[in-house]
């Protein structure tokens, strides 16, 4: 059968409208689809992983078990991923973190596997790890930047710069502003070190600007770099403009080099205020600023703010990352020389030991010390 150029074909005046609709519902079925697989797949690992919880605890299963278990399991579904001694590992950790009903009532339900290992791996804390979880989910992070943000310690950071958003905005609004004033913002990205410019760093956190706005957070929208205004004939710029979608509100961000001295925020005051009265509409929150330096006298910057008439914060910023959790990738090749590498670690986990009388490799060593702390008496 002839199909009919699209040329020749004369499509109904609702073509263009239905053929949208049914992308969309394209598109939904696609995400419900990948959505539930993923579920299912967190089921399973976590099922697995309370399997192996519960032998390790009552019969004492150690890493030899673990290891037949995952040759096996991959033999009999050599076409499944996931099934290695390391995930299994991993699912047990799983199970024993987070109870099963978490999976659908809580964020770590609706991350991909590889996000889950992230915060298992890394992090200690439970409350930590749901505030990852949570953010991983509400800001889409990939798992490289779930990593980037642990490495970096985000959470310690959020809220931390000090401000003067109690006194100047109301209760509600001021809770939402203080989620913009990180402390310290960090510019690894940048590739920065050392004593630089002020336009150099403006420069740097331009070219690199889908990176900054990662690190300022979720909602900033670019508006502009040195806004210039005039006021009754004198000319003034800002160092940068952004807003923030979800809070509807201008954020006049200033840059300064080296340590933070009080006049820096009688400008900002100003910006804000010309901000506030020229460019804010009814619909907006309030403007906000927010002085970036390199470093501040804590006792003087408190003074400056009791003083200043519009909700400003006072954050430092670093070249440098900012926390002690990065990859061995990642180390300088002085400190890999002084931290031993995985494969190192694990080739030191399998080598056989022996404890009274006993053969033993170190990791089953530590899992039996592990189970005997667990015990009611220690």
């Amino acid at each position: 059968m002839a199909t009919v150029p699209a040329a020749d074909l004369t499509l109904p005046d609702d073509y263009p409208e239905l053929l949208e609709q049914l992308k969309h519902r394209v598109r939904s079925a696609q995400t419900t689809v990948v959505s539930a697989a993923n579920t299912e797949m967190l089921r399973l690992y976590w099922t697995i992983g309370r399997a192996l919880a519960d032998r390790r605890k009552r019969e004492g299963w150690g890493t030899k078990v673990v290891e037949r278990l995952a040759a096996d399991l991959q033999r009999a579904f050599p076409d499944q991923r996931g099934l290695s001694r390391s995930n299994l590992f991993s699912m047990r950790q799983f199970a024993e973190t987070w109870p099963a009903e978490a999976i659908v009532q809580q964020a770590v339900g609706r991350l991909p596997w590889g996000h889950v290992t992230v915060l298992l791996s890394r992090l200690d804390d439970q409350a930590t790890r749901d505030w990852y979880a949570a953010a991983a989910v509400e800001n889409g992070w990939s798992r490289a930047v779930l990593l980037n943000q642990i490495k970096n310690a985000t959470h310690r950071r959020v809220g931390a710069a000090p401000s003067n958003f109690a006194d100047r905005l109301e209760p509600a609004e001021s809770e939402l502003a203080r989620e913009l004033a990180k402390d310290p913002f960090v510019f690894d990205f940048l590739g920065l070190s050392g004593p630089v410019a002020e336009r150099e760093l403006e420069q740097a956190l331009m070219d690199r600007i889908q990176q900054t706005l990662a690190e300022l957070g979720r909602g900033f929208a670019f508006v502009g770099r040195q806004v210039r205004f005039e006021v009754d004939g004198d000319d003034f710029s800002i160092d940068l403009l952004f807003f923030h979608v979800e809070q509807l509100r201008y954020v006049v961000v200033e840059l300064k080099i080296g340590k933070f001295e009080p006049g820096f925020a009688g400008q900002l005051n100003f910006y804000v205020s010309w901000v506030d009265d020229q460019l804010r509409r009814s619909q907006h929150a309030a403007t906000v600023g927010l002085l970036l330096c390199a470093d501040r006298n804590e006792r003087v910057v408190r003074y400056m703010l009791g003083g200043s008439s519009q909700p400003l914060a006072v954050s430092t910023y670093t070249f440098d990352s900012y926390g002690d959790t990065r990859p061995y990738e990642a180390l300088s090749p002085a400190e890999r020389a002084a931290v031993p590498a995985a494969a190192e670690l694990e080739a030191a986990l399998d080598a056989p030991m022996e404890v009274h009388g006993h053969q033993v490799t170190l990791a089953e060593y530590l899992e039996q010390l592990a189970q005997h702390d667990d015990t009611p008496n220690g």
